[in-house]
């Protein structure tokens, strides 16, 4: 296979990506970028009734939105068949494999049998020795090993080792002529000379059968590494009513990829007590970190504080480029800056900065009944009329002198922040709950606080 480090993440494209395949594929691919290697995306489509190409665009258009870069075009399993076949025979002429003409009643009276025992279902082995011929309704099973063990060493979890008694003759050619999953697996994984393979442990099982492959071909197997499936906070299996589960869902909802991509290589992958990385960072440090042996747990709160450091730390620039991609309220200009650097506080998607911000940009401004009957009531419109005139004085506009005026408007009517801070801002904002009021004063600017007063006043 040579020294150089090549990987491969293979999903069959029968759905869309979901966050557990992301993860298993970000480890494959930064596995073998932290080793200088290539890693390669191999669509498995060989199950014609179920793949179908919405799936497949769906994948690309995942990997692409992630910053998941993989080498060279796709590679599509359907398109070695020919060469799965000629494997298989090759096998079958070194005696590795065999025709078998075993009825799936048969089978099924086989399995229902072994059932009633408690015995583990496998096939017996009929037609192992019989030498037969290929016929019509044949089949081609390989010729697993009746004794010793298959063992390697994983990555993940070290040595693990089964007895070759429990495995058994799997087909590998079905009666229609079409290769099993595999064949095809250990075929393609040898055409594009593929050293490791990282990928979920429930594909363990087939590891065993595929090296037992590899044996029988006289070629060498991979380096496997099986890492634990993600699971609820529920500690269940990952499903949808954990939350979304297709990346783009996370997309659509407003979720960053950086941040995605962090999140997603901690459930799993550790080093040391650092929480954020960049992209590039992790192609060069992720070999010298720890994948764990055991699960994760998924967490959309924690997904969201990633979100949510991550609207922190960039540039405000950048981040308004993104909100306008969310939004037909934002524009590039000075205002929409300004607004978003003070409400990203407040903001865990992307979706969300519309509604944080929406009244910087409304006209006029809702009040509900009840928060108005509450608040502004006589003593908080004596204290918006008294603003009213502070703020009106102001001759330089900035956080600093509106917070004197409020400081002065406190010491006035001998109240504290919280009579004076209420009605102002339900009077500018039509909210209980906003960014700082003063900040927020400065942004929405003299003229639309003073017109909100006066519509409050004069109502």
């Amino acid at each position: 296979m040579g020294n150089k480090v090549i990987g491969r993440f293979a999903p069959s494209p029968t759905g869309l990506l979901h966050i557990g395949g992301a993860r298993t594929a970000l480890f494959a691919w930064l596995y073998s970028k932290s080793l200088g290697g290539d890693c390669f995306l191999r669509l498995e489509d060989t199950d014609t009734e179920r793949s179908k190409q919405k799936y497949t665009d769906s994948i690309i258009a995942s990997f692409k939105w992630m910053g998941i870069e993989f080498d060279q075009e796709p590679v599509y399993q359907s398109k070695n068949k020919d060469n799965h076949i000629e494997r298989a025979l090759q096998l079958v002429e070194s005696d590795r494999a065999y025709y078998c003409e075993c009825s799936s009643e048969r089978l099924n009276k086989l399995r229902e049998e072994q059932d009633k025992k408690g015995q583990k279902p496998k096939y017996d082995g009929k037609c192992r020795n019989l030498k037969l011929q290929r016929g019509d309704t044949s089949v081609i099973r390989f010729k697993n090993p009746e004794s010793g063990s298959v063992a390697f060493n994983d990555l993940v979890r070290g040595e693990i080792e089964v007895s070759n008694k429990e495995l058994d003759d799997l087909i590998i050619v079905r009666a229609d002529g079409s290769p099993t999953y595999n064949l095809c697996v250990v075929i393609d994984d040898l055409d594009m000379n593929i050293s490791h393979v990282i990928r979920g442990d429930d594909h363990i099982n087939n590891t065993f059968r595929q090296i037992n492959i590899f044996n029988a071909l006289e070629e060498d197997h991979p380096v496997y590494g099986h890492v634990p499936m993600i699971l609820g906070e529920d500690g269940k299996r990952m499903s949808k009513r954990h939350g979304a589960v297709n990346v783009l869902d996370y997309k659509e909802s407003g979720v960053l990829p950086e941040a995605l991509l962090n999140y997603i290589v901690r459930l799993g992958w550790s080093y040391g007590d650092q929480e954020l990385f960049s992209l590039e960072e992790l192609k060069k440090i992720f070999k010298d970190g720890k994948l764990n042996n055991s699960p994760a747990s998924f967490s959309l709160e924690k997904l969201l504080w990633f979100n949510r450091e991550y609207f922190l730390n960039l540039e405000t620039e950048e981040l308004l480029k993104k909100v306008i991609s969310e939004s037909t309220m934002f524009k590039s200009d000075d205002y929409s800056l300004a607004v978003v650097d003070l409400v990203k506080e407040r903001c865990s998607l992307l979706s969300e900065f519309e509604n944080e911000g929406s009244y910087f940009f409304e006209d006029n401004v809702k009040i509900n009944s009840q928060d108005a009957e509450r608040i502004l009531n006589k003593e908080g419109l004596l204290i918006l009329d008294y603003l009213n005139l502070v703020f009106r004085e102001i001759k330089n506009w900035d956080v600093k002198n509106i917070k004197e005026s409020i400081n002065k408007t406190m010491e006035e009517k001998q109240v504290g922040m919280a009579s004076v801070g209420k009605p102002l801002r339900l009077a500018i904002t039509g909210r209980t709950n906003s960014a700082s009021v003063d900040e927020t004063c400065f942004v929405l600017g003299k003229e639309r606080v003073l017109e909100r007063l006066k519509k409050i006043l004069d109502n």
